[in-house]
């Protein structure tokens, strides 16, 4: 049994696809509100604040997965998050199951340094706190040997369907609709945004590798870094039209965060937009040379010509 610890966003969904696809038809889907994928899948109803909750929905598995998301607000994370991770790991220690934790790098330091698995964290708002204390909490019970786990971290996202990213909402989403996308900060620094299936294979590989466990991986990313204006003009060559777009500042967020809980939200993170975002994912690759990584040509055609119409994008300038 491998179970999906919050299943229902598009890495789970993928992930449960890929589990499926090619490792086992055995797979328990949990959230408070589970719905099936597969026909063979398990559904659990739970709400992992619960500690008796989470220990019924991991008892019986061999691997579980947290990929559990909230939404981006400070003080739901800091109360919520480190009970869910409590609780799984207490979980997963008393029924001997595995734990893979799906991550992000909001714990590393705004800079254009290089992020590799050994960068030190150097949160710079409460949300990056946050994740930093649950991968600290993860990782010492793995040197514990309280259980038997690893941490697979992605960057920004971006994707196909329902992902839910600042990448996709503020450009992929806007081309999509015909609407001028909007940039944060800066449009020609480096990005590394990571292609949300991507990030879904590459944890279901990690997860069903033994000697995996134990460590933290970056999982991959095309190393042909693009800014974003290099990617909205590759979706200008791809839809054959010309797509400006507009640059948000960041005095635009200083202003609008005191009047837009969302911008407030998202403030900490601005750092990461104003210089070059240099997610180094060597330590998967060289590990596993196969992995296919979709190009960043690749995804955005996925993302602009999905849904799409000459309709959707009439007018773009």
């Amino acid at each position: 049994m491998q179970t999906v610890l919050g299943a229902g966003g598009p890495i789970a969904d993928e992930l449960v696809n890929e589990l499926h696809r090619n490792y086992t038809t055995d797979i328990r889907l949990v959230s408070r509100k589970p719905s099936q994928i597969n026909d063979t899948d398990e559904l659990v109803a739970a709400d992992l604040t619960d500690a008796a909750a989470t220990r019924r929905a991991v008892a019986g598995s061999r691997i579980a997965y947290l990929t559990v998301g909230l939404p981006l607000d400070s003080q739901l994370w800091e109360r919520r998050f480190p009970v869910i991770m409590g609780n799984v790991i207490d979980a997963c220690a008393e029924h001997g199951t595995a734990l893979v934790f799906f991550d992000n790098t909001y714990m590393y330091p705004g800079t254009s340094a290089p992020q590799t698995e050994s960068t030190a964290f150097a949160p710079g708002g409460r949300k990056g706190q946050v994740r930093g204390e649950l991968a600290t909490m993860l990782l010492e019970a793995i040197r514990a040997g309280r259980v038997r786990g690893l941490i697979g971290r992605a960057p920004e996202f971006y994707g196909p369907g329902s992902t839910k990213s600042y990448t996709n909402s503020l450009v992929f989403d806007r081309i999509r609709a015909g609407k001028r996308p909007l940039v944060p900060i800066d449009a020609h620094t480096e990005r590394s945004p990571i292609w949300t299936p991507d990030a879904s294979r590459a944890l279901a590989l990690l997860g069903n590798t033994p000697d995996a466990y134990g460590q933290t991986w970056h999982l991959p990313v095309d190393p042909d870094r693009k800014s974003y204006a290099q990617l909205i003009r590759i979706a200008g060559e791809i839809t054959g039209r010309r797509i400006g777009y507009t640059v948000l500042p960041m005095p635009a967020f200083r202003l609008g965060r005191h009047f837009a809980e969302p911008l407030e939200e998202m403030y900490e993170l601005l750092d990461r937009y104003r210089d070059d975002n240099i997610f180094d994912s060597t330590k998967f690759t060289a590990r596993f040379p196969d992995f296919r990584i979709t190009p960043y040509r690749e995804g955005v055609k996925r993302i602009t010509t999905s849904r799409a119409t000459g309709r959707d994008l009439r007018g773009l300038r």
